[in-house]
């Protein structure tokens, strides 16, 4: 299995548009810019499966040659979606595709479905176009991913709900789960990635999802559970944890934690633009790679 990091970061990016803390700051001036989360993976190299549609999709699928359209076509690479959340900075690149000419497979978990039919409308708007045909993800029941036309693309799936809090948007937590961590196995080699890119807790659940991995791709938001509040400077800011987000540094941390998945290959992914293991020269980054742990770059590349 080929898996692509397309972007690194949470939901704004790094430099984010209205922030001008250091990592920001630094990052306009020596142009080492972060697009928002998302994963591209493929079994056979020819045909793509997007974890999570990031905002800034278009500009993730044109710096990757694996991912553009046949040369005098109008098609694409790209067979479907699995979506972990309904986080607008996981779905608003659902957009973006809206100029295909088929029928887009979308793979969610119930409850994200149920948002983006409703609170979330994206699969209405997205009826005027080429729309999208809803998959569900069954919570522990792994299922191999198909295209429009149901031909295999390799990969089975299985989908683990993990301890996060419903969007802002939400008016209420859906009953079904809406927040999940992603195994995905390559049936030809065996090969496994665990992607859990929002995580409130290292849990059984995340244990299930990541134990053993091949490669695990986690959540790296923030450093400290306070980290938001002090950039921002607001004494109402969510912490860390209230957001649904495990704090890479402190005690009961997820650099203390993450070891005990005895994965092979551990990359941070999802990070905030107030995160300091951005910086290459901070205590923090050296914690992290100290640990044998890797901070995510967007464009990174794996074979499992």
């Amino acid at each position: 299995m080929r898996v692509i990091i397309l972007g690194s970061a949470a939901g704004g990016g790094v430099p984010q548009w209205n922030c001008g803390c250091r990592n920001c700051t630094e990052a306009r001036q020596d142009g080492r810019s972060r697009t928002q989360s998302s994963v591209a993976v493929s079994a056979d190299g020819e045909r793509w499966v997007l974890l999570n549609a990031s905002p800034d999709l278009r500009t993730q699928l044109a710096a990757h040659p694996s991912l553009w359209p046949p040369a005098g076509s109008r098609a694409t690479p790209v067979r479907a979606v699995v979506l972990t959340d309904g986080e607008i900075d996981h779905t608003l690149g659902l957009l973006l595709l809206r100029e295909s000419a088929d029928t887009l497979p979308v793979y969610a978990p119930a409850g994200v479905t149920a948002l983006l039919g409703d609170e979330w409308p994206l699969y209405r708007v997205l009826s005027a176009y080429s729309g999208v045909e809803p998959r569900a993800l069954e919570e522990g029941r792994p299922i191999a991913l198909t295209d429009r036309a149901g031909a295999p693309l390799g990969i089975c799936c299985s989908a683990t709900a993990v301890a996060r809090r419903p969007p802002r948007y939400a008016r209420a937590a859906p009953t079904a789960a809406f927040d999940v961590g992603l195994r995905l196995t390559d049936e030809r080699t065996g090969g496994t990635l665990a992607y859990v890119p929002t995580a409130g807790a290292m849990d059984d659940a995340v244990r299930r999802v990541a134990g053993g991995a091949d490669l695990l791709l986690f959540d790296g938001t923030f450093w400290s559970d306070h980290e938001l509040g002090a950039a921002a400077g607001g004494a109402d800011t969510p912490t860390a944890r209230q957001m649904g987000h495990l704090p890479v540094g402190g005690p009961g941390g997820s650099l203390e934690l993450l070891p005990r998945l005895d994965a092979k290959r551990v990359v941070l992914v999802h990070i905030n633009n107030t995160n300091p293991i951005l910086c290459r020269s901070t205590a923090e980054r050296a914690r992290v790679e100290a640990a044998g742990i890797v901070v995510g770059e967007d464009a990174m590349e794996f074979d499992l």
